[in-house]
């Protein structure tokens, strides 16, 4: 039985994997395998996440479409609700006005 070393999968005493260390290639100097290695890992993490991400932005728009047409319709509402409101006070003042009309000429 070969004893184990740094590079097997699963540790012998602990039973856990190791985890993977974070370089910072800028400070490290890689050879052009390593940093083709890193950007495919990179690229298949991306496109790993890119569905998850592609509908939690097409959600964010929807939501965001939708809260600014409620906004739009609203404003419409009360400025239909404000012209409204001035037929009502014209009507007000008309009567007000026919009722003086009427009590001066009794």
């Amino acid at each position: 039985m070969a004893t184990p070393g740094p590079g097997d999968p699963v540790d012998a005493k602990s039973g856990k994997a190791p985890l993977a260390q974070r370089i910072d290639p800028t400070r490290e100097k890689l050879t052009p395998a390593q940093l083709q290695f890193m950007r495919q890992a990179q690229l298949a993490q991306w496109q790993k996440t890119l569905p998850q991400r592609r509908t939690r932005n097409i959600v964010t728009g929807l939501g965001i479409g939708a809260l600014v047409l409620a906004i739009y319709g609203y404003t419409f509402y009360s400025v239909s609700q404000e012209r409204f409101l001035d037929e009502l006070e014209d009507e007000a003042k008309a009567a007000r006005a026919r009722a003086l009309e009427r009590a001066s000429g009794h």
